[in-house]
Formats: C-alpha cells, structure tokens, sequence
C-alpha cells in the first residue's frame, strides 16, 4: 500500500492506496503549533481506525507547501512505517518538461500538472485547484509548463469579508437562488459564487486567448463541485486529482 500526504496552508491531507483505488482519506488542519510528536499521535490514530498495520504500508511520497510542518509529517511516516518518504519536489522525475517549470511552483500545483499531463498527454490542460488558494495551473501537450495564475480562495474571501465587516454573517458557501440576494446569506453567496463563476471563466478565456489554444479544464477541491455548474466550462470534476499525481510521481521515481 501507498500513504500519501499533501501538506497544505489549511489542511493535511492523507490517503491509502491499494491497488487500483483509494481506500481510505482522512482530513486534518494544518496547524505549526503542534508537535512532531502530537502529529505522530494524529497518524497513529488514524491508522489505527482505518485498521491499517504498519507492516500494511510499503512506500510513502509527500507533497507540501508548508515547510515547518514539512520535516515533522516526514519523521512521523518513517516513525510509523520504517520507509523514507518521497518527498516532492522539482528534482523528481513528473514526465514534464524540467526547464519549464517554474522555481516557485508549489510541489501540490507540481502534482496536479503531471497527472493531468499523464491522463491527456496531448491535449493543453488547465487544473483549478479550489483550495486556501484558487490557482489555474497549464500544461501544453508537451508535457510543458505554461504557468499558473492565483487568485484567493472562496472560504479565504468569505472568512476575510467576515473578519473585516461588523454586521456581516458568516455564511456556508452554497448556490443562492438568485443573483439578487434578499438576505445576507443569500447577498453574500450570490457575490461569491457568481462572481467567482465570472472569475473563473473569465481566467479561462484569457488563457485560451492567450496561448491560441481550447483548454481541457479539470477542477478539483472542496468547492469545485459547487462551483463547476455556474462556470460552464469544467470538463472534468476530479476529487482525488493531486493525490493520482502524488501516486503518479511515486510510481515515477
């Protein structure tokens, strides 16, 4: 079995894989105040509930755009299962294009772009990654880096419109019935969903423009479910899209 790890801004995400599918994922917040060691009880907990052993777990590959929480995710894998994790970065074999790709570019937008490379290897594909961050990664047929774009979050954008207003509630993010919101609630996930809809297809027509070329567009994360009806122009909704490209660049290297 795989355990993979994508260490985000907001959440940790990790995941089993056995065979030709996930079995199991599991959700937890990113947070630096904690220890190695409360991390270890986390994992072992986990595990322990999925009733997976630790002679179950055969290799590990990590992804992470937080650093701090980096070396202690790593520690605890070798702790728990005696492997060295992979870790992910630009040196790592992706099947994509190395002089392409850019020196910032976070080792989750990394996975994103191989897996979409190695699924529609030649086609132009765009990721859009809902997540802390809404980001637009490309890849050209050649397995190519294009570049991304970067925009906030939607829960980023509410929870900032919610700690910057007095009288304005916090709302779960769903689609309002109307564009014209009566309520706070409905006003404010009329601005958000609408407006992001607008965004995204907007950054999708320009890149388009821009490059001379039709995109495929996979969107993944939380919201991209909700999200994709209103835009329009999503191909395909892949839940499980970085975690295939962690497994992708596992089976790589």
């Amino acid at each position: 079995m795989l355990i993979a790890v994508d260490i985000g801004n907001s959440h940790i995400v990790v995941a089993v894989h056995s065979g030709k599918e996930w079995i199991h994922s599991f959700r937890i917040h990113s947070d630096q105040k904690k220890t190695t060691d409360e991390y270890f009880v986390v994992l072992e907990a986990l595990m322990n509930n999925a009733k997976i052993s630790r002679q179950d777990i055969t290799k590990a590959v990590i992804s992470s755009v937080v650093p701090n929480l980096t070396r202690a995710i790593a520690k605890n894998i070798y702790n728990l299962f005696s492997i060295q994790p992979l870790m992910v970065s630009h040196s790592v074999n992706t099947n994509l294009i190395r002089e392409t790709i850019p020196k910032e570019l976070g080792m989750d937008l990394l996975a994103n772009l191989a897996q979409a490379h190695y699924v529609h290897p030649d086609r132009c594909v765009m990721v859009i990654d809902f997540g802390t961050a809404l980001t637009f990664s490309t890849v050209n047929g050649e397995g190519a880096v294009l570049g991304v774009s970067i925009a906030p979050g939607l829960v980023t954008a509410v929870n900032s419109l919610f700690g910057a207003t007095a009288q304005l509630p916090q709302v779960e993010l769903k689609t309002p019935p109307s564009v014209i919101g009566r309520t706070s609630q409905d006003s404010i996930n009329a601005g958000i969903m609408f407006g992001y809809a607008g965004l995204v297809k907007s950054i999708i027509e320009l890149t388009e423009a821009e490059i001379g070329e039709e995109l495929y567009v996979i969107a993944t994360g939380g919201l991209s479910r909700t999200l994709s009806p209103l835009v329009g122009r999503i191909n395909q909704i892949a839940p499980m899209h970085t975690l295939d490209g962690l497994k992708l660049i596992s089976d790589l290297n």
